[in-house]
């Protein structure tokens, strides 16, 4: 009598029936209503940014996949992710090229580097935003109101800005639209350097004109809110940081009202929002363990409000998520379930029960192999 053959598999042995793909697929969904959303806010300048960025990381993504030197396929809609957020990180009058370098520095540095999908350890479109900020640290602050009349026929003289040439400065075109430079710049700006609050509840829509602010944070709410609901999203994250960054800005400000804005001012300005729902939220950068991804959303909140308060730039976000970024191993070291029987201490434990959550998808699966060219060896080899 023959015997069916055995199959030995490596862990985990139990899987999600979702794929890398249908979780960045419908990521990529969610991500269209606030891209629409902010093309119908700065018009064409922020279409064809998004564009542009975008293109530069599939093209990177090709170049890296095509030569063996990263895991993945343009497919899995990981670079269209990366490229999407990117755009959305970066003011809508960004030169082109520049916001070309930024797509193809997130993928090759962000990515590439440590071997791709699932084996990256600091976001990519982050890693993009972080270098452009270093690069051109005037390009990257100068922002235009949203809203202007003629933003579906003209381009913001930025823009279109040619290859290592100066863009054109923004003030005389705001001038010629009866707008100050103040209209142009950021709430966490005109805060921060002006003493100027914006009301929270104008900042919640993004529906108020001549305001230079992001896409509406009611509506990346509602879109994070679909990824939850599908289970796409571990809510545990987003909320973990806006709650810590809520509490810190709360007691700053019963500290001194005088000195420190409200929590809500904290929460709806700048790019919180779509850093905790979308950026946080990174599988392959953030803890697995539920302990660990509270401990990781408070510590991006926390560094948030500091980064914002004491520091001399207007926002934190992006400084707060990579470095929580390289605090993720560490947390989720630390914060591991204990042993099935074992107690804190290392004791046995009576009726000791384990709940196992088959619900996370492993960062290798869905055909996630390893690169045959690799820049920094950080898997052991077979």
């Amino acid at each position: 009598m023959t015997s069916a053959p055995i199959e030995i598999r490596s862990a985990p042995h139990v899987q999600s029936a979702k794929t890398v793909e249908t979780i960045m697929r419908n990521v990529v969904y969610s991500l269209l209503p606030i891209c629409a959303f902010y093309v119908f806010q700065y018009g064409i300048s922020a279409l064809a940014s998004i564009a542009v960025v975008t293109g530069a990381c599939l093209l990177t993504e090709r170049f890296f996949v095509r030569t063996g030197t990263q895991a993945g396929r343009l497919s899995d809609y990981s670079a269209v992710i990366t490229g999407l957020l990117l755009a959305l990180t970066l003011p809508p009058g960004f030169p082109l090229w520049m916001g070309a370098v930024a797509g193809i520095v997130a993928i090759a540095l962000g990515k590439a580097l440590f071997g791709g999908i699932g084996f990256n350890v600091f976001n990519p479109a982050l890693i993009g935003r972080a270098f452009v900020q270093a690069a051109f640290p005037t390009a990257i602050a100068t922002y235009t109101p949203s809203f202007l009349p003629g933003r579906f026929t003209e381009f913001i003289p930025s823009t279109l800005a040619w290859p290592l040439m100066i863009p054109a400065d923004a003030t005389a075109w705001l001038k010629a639209k009866n707008l100050d430079a103040l209209a142009g710049a950021t709430p966490l700006a005109k805060w921060k350097f002006d003493g100027v609050l914006v009301n929270a509840d104008e900042l919640l829509t993004s529906l108020s004109g001549n305001m230079a602010v992001g896409p509406s944070p009611l509506l990346i709410l509602l879109c994070g809110a679909y990824l939850a609901s599908r289970r796409y999203m571990d809510w545990r994250i987003p909320l973990a940081v806006l709650g810590s960054a809520a509490l810190t800005a709360w007691l700053l400000f019963a500290f001194d009202p005088a000195r420190y804005p409200n929590p809500f001012f904290m929460l709806f300005s700048g790019g919180l929002i779509l850093g905790a729902v979308y950026m946080a939220t990174d599988m392959a950068t953030s803890p697995v363990t539920p302990k660990g991804m509270w401990v990781y959303g408070a510590l991006i909140g926390l560094l948030t409000v500091v980064i914002r308060y004491y520091s001399g730039l207007p926002e934190g976000v992006m400084y707060a998520i990579l470095i929580a970024n390289a605090a993720s191993p560490l947390i989720e070291k630390i914060t591991q379930p204990v042993p099935f029987g074992r107690g804190v201490l290392d004791r046995v434990k009576k009726r000791a029960t384990y709940p196992l959550n088959p619900g996370y998808i492993s960062r290798e699966e869905a055909s996630a192999v390893t690169p045959k060219k690799r820049f920094l060896p950080n898997k052991p080899k077979k």
